[in-house]
């Protein structure tokens, strides 16, 4: 059985335009109003592959931020391993029709995550390594990366590869999906609360992005910095705060 993907990413903010106007240079993604939805959601995508989704940050959130879904072909049994394990549900698996069930739910440290289940089986082209634009790389911060390994790999069949040294910082476990490296778990950092703190977009040139991000408005918090094998990242803030990461050739 095949381990688990991340198959959307959805950016939850307070100005759905302006956010489309900043990312849309910056990752070439196209923006289309997607119709049905309970509010305006506007669905992003590159040469015609779907991406993710912008909406409007729900009321009594202040924060806007990004958000991962997890592809399930059964999401009611998805959700009930996910709080049998210790997880928490935000959300109950709800239908969008045509499209499929979404169910928002949160790991035992708090960080919170999506689970999707498509309509009509659709296979998903979000992520793809090999193409600028699509998700590449998924970072959780949080207070126990040990145990936060262990429930991920426990529900998403994820095996851990490589752990990573960082110093004062602890240690960077990436993790694996049927051999490929999705992602890394890492302690959280000073106040900052257990979340899934980056997710990051491939862009033809790291250098590029990060000066694009500052002229549009956002803020570099860090890089372009090198990584193991090669790539180079840059960590930032859109210009509404919602925290997001690209990779790729210097």
């Amino acid at each position: 059985m095949s381990a688990s993907r991340f198959v959307w990413y959805e950016l939850l903010t307070r100005d759905v335009d302006a956010a489309t106007a900043f990312y849309g240079p910056l990752l070439g993604w196209q923006a289309q109003d997607f119709p049905g939805g309970e509010g305006r959601y506007v669905t992003v995508s590159v040469d015609g592959r779907g991406v993710g989704g912008v909406m409007a940050l729900p009321e009594g959130m202040s924060k806007p931020f990004w958000l991962g879904y997890i592809g399930t072909s059964d999401i009611g049994g998805s959700v009930r391993r996910f709080t049998d394990a210790g997880g928490v549900v935000h959300r109950e698996p709800w239908e969008i029709p045509g499209v499929g069930q979404l169910a928002l739910v949160a790991d035992p440290q708090g960080a919170g995550i999506a689970f999707f289940q498509s309509a009509e089986n659709r296979t998903s082209e979000a992520f793809d390594q090999n193409r600028p634009g699509h998700g590449n790389w998924h970072e959780l911060h949080t207070t126990d990366p040990e145990a936060a390994a262990q429930f991920y790999a426990g529900q998403f069949g994820w095996t851990l590869g490589a752990a990573m040294p960082m110093g004062a910082m602890g240690t960077y476990q990436i993790f694996e999906a049927d051999g490929t490296q999705l992602g890394g778990i890492m302690r959280a950092q000073g106040p900052m609360p257990p979340m899934w703190a980056y997710y990051y977009f491939g862009v033809p040139s790291s250098r590029a992005a990060a000066a694009r991000i500052a002229e549009s408005g956002g803020t570099v918090l860090n890089g372009p910095q090198e990584v193991p094998g090669g790539a180079m990242i840059v960590q930032a803030r859109d210009p509404q705060g919602a925290m997001f990461a690209v990779v790729g050739p210097a």
